[in-house]
């Protein structure tokens, strides 16, 4: 069965495939016009990642592919619309500190449709919001352990090979 996207993929974004049992999660670095990256930060009564900066996304649920949950995730917590996946940042493994065990992280550059100055948080899992460029990398990194910069590695590789840069 055809899959029915309102977005789009570049042709050579790969898409990896979960093997049976394994957990999933998804993030999208999105970036506005001035070529900085949207980072949000998690709640500080969160149980996973309190009071750090993360990027878009979550979970796969059960039955959906990888970019599925990312359209979804993109949309639940910004309000905008993922219109096109650029390239593949990706896959990680990591062990989340809230006792849920090992999961797969497959991460995205991602253009996005909206009102990028006014995302549509979800408010009782985030706190705040901001735009990164490389001067600004460095706050990515507040209530992180060494090891644990994830999110201020993945928005640096994106700011870092912006397609659009010459």
């Amino acid at each position: 069965m055809p899959e029915n996207r309102s977005f789009t993929v570049n042709h050579d974004v790969k898409v990896p495939v979960p093997a049976p049992g394994e957990v999933w999660t998804v993030g999208a670095v999105i970036l506005n016009h001035d070529g900085e990256a949207f980072a949000q930060k998690r709640s500080p009564g969160r149980r996973l990642f309190p009071d750090t900066w993360d990027i878009v996304g979550g979970h796969v649920e059960a039955g959906e592919t990888l970019l599925d949950a990312l359209a979804r995730e993109v949309e639940e917590e910004t309000g905008w619309r993922l219109r096109h996946v650029r390239r593949f940042l990706g896959t990680s493994t990591w062990t989340g500190d809230d006792g849920a065990g090992l999961r797969h992280e497959a991460d995205y550059l991602v253009e996005v449709d909206g009102d990028l100055d006014h995302p549509a948080l979800e408010w009782s899992k985030h706190s705040a919001y901001d735009w990164f460029g490389t001067d600004s990398l460095a706050r990515l990194r507040e209530n992180r352990a060494p090891g644990e910069f994830l999110v201020h590695d993945l928005i640096a590789q994106a700011l870092q090979d912006r397609p659009d840069r010459s």
